[in-house]
């Protein structure tokens, strides 16, 4: 079985964060578990581009890589390059999986692969859903979806990464199925991460891109309202000028609060130093740092529009908020009143589970199953 992966974005293309991480470890746990695996990429890397050489195979990784040269510097990341190749070598794959939407590289490709009529999956990774239609860039994405978008999605298999986004794309598009499959997250290994319970003030972390759609700004409005010892911890990069304006929301608070800035490999020890996780993200189809932050042992409390919201509730991993500053104060201080039990006991039993539900053979063959009756299909 051979699958083409394409994406606009692939490692070590950081700056794009979980979705671009996620691509990249679902196609390294396939190759390992003997599925052929080839990835078409850009050079993308922000408004830079990644120094690596194009239209050339690259192993990263254990995966075959090869990188085309964009012509646009922006989201569209147009590359005739990896278009051109992609005409030429579509027969060659029994399917090509598209990662994310809105950008000429993901529905050109998709455009491309239907034509040369081989079976197409497209995980969307949040980007068809009522948020993201609404927020940004309105009308160009409604008359390109209705000009092209919808047509091609309708006849494509769509994979979503929790049973929230697939209800989100069910309400915009009638593909040919649609089926929800985790993301694989990378953990550190058992044993490694200290398993004590820290002490002191309750430990605070938001762990994120910082942009809008996480609710950051919701968080800090709520802390005003904790009438518990706290100290919050913001891990994260993003826009200069939207940062500014989350801090003038935090006067007289400055000294609760710590500006982290961006964290990489280090990050699974800063989220075992914390208390609970929050992210109250008005928009999540899937969010990897839930599951980063329980493979260490560290509660969440994430809010209703988070694709794991439901995970964390059927396990008792954590707590579920509205995307207001009252539920979210509401919600921290019930946990403060009700002691340390339940985010010890949460430190005790969730890494285990999660290792068993997001790593491993068992969940690369349900996509490899996933694969095989598609393509029969």
């Amino acid at each position: 079985m051979k699958i083409l992966h394409i994406t606009a974005a692939y490692k070590p293309a950081v700056i794009y964060g979980g979705p671009t991480m996620s691509v990249a470890t679902l196609c390294e746990e396939l190759s390992k578990a003997g599925v052929s695996v080839q990835v078409f990429t850009t050079t993308a890397n922000g408004a830079q581009e990644l120094a690596v050489d194009t239209a050339v195979q690259l192993n990263v990784d254990g995966v075959p890589v090869i990188y085309f040269t964009r012509i646009t510097k922006d989201h569209t990341h147009f590359s005739p390059g990896l278009l051109k190749a992609l005409w030429k070598k579509a027969t060659e794959f029994d399917a090509i999986h598209i990662h994310a939407w809105w950008n000429l590289v993901s529905m050109l490709s998709c455009a491309i692969a239907l034509a040369r009529k081989v079976p197409v999956v497209v995980s969307p990774r949040g980007m068809l859903s009522a948020y993201s239609f609404n927020n940004k860039n309105i009308g160009a994405k409604r008359l390109i979806h209705k000009i092209m978008g919808e047509s091609l999605l309708n006849k494509s298999h769509i994979h979503t990464t929790s049973n929230y986004e697939s209800q989100a794309v069910i309400n915009l598009v009638k593909p040919l199925s649609i089926t929800a499959l985790p993301n694989f997250v990378k953990l550190p290994n058992p044993g490694v991460i200290d398993q004590s319970t820290c002490g002191g003030v309750l430990k605070l972390l938001f762990f994120s891109r910082i942009e809008e759609k996480k609710g950051l700004d919701i968080l800090l409005k709520a802390l005003k309202f904790l009438t518990l010892t706290y100290h919050l911890t913001i891990a994260g990069d993003g826009e200069e000028e939207y940062i500014n304006y989350l801090k003038t929301l935090t006067r007289g608070v400055e000294d609760k609060i710590t500006w982290a800035g961006f964290y990489g490999a280090d990050k699974f020890e800063l989220l075992q130093q914390h208390h609970l996780l929050v992210l109250p993200s008005h928009d999540e189809n899937f969010g990897n740092v839930v599951i980063e932050s329980l493979g260490v042992g560290t509660a969440v409390l994430v809010s209703e529009a988070v694709g794991l919201a439901g995970y964390v509730r059927e396990n008792n991993f954590g707590w579920i908020c509205q995307t207001n500053a009252q539920s979210v104060s509401d919600t921290i201080n019930n946990i403060g009143a009700s002691g340390l039990a339940a985010l010890t006991n949460i430190r005790q039993t969730a890494p285990a589970i999660v290792r068993n539900d997001f790593t491993g053979t068992a969940l690369a063959q349900k996509y490899i199953n996933f694969y095989q009756q598609l393509i029969k299909a």
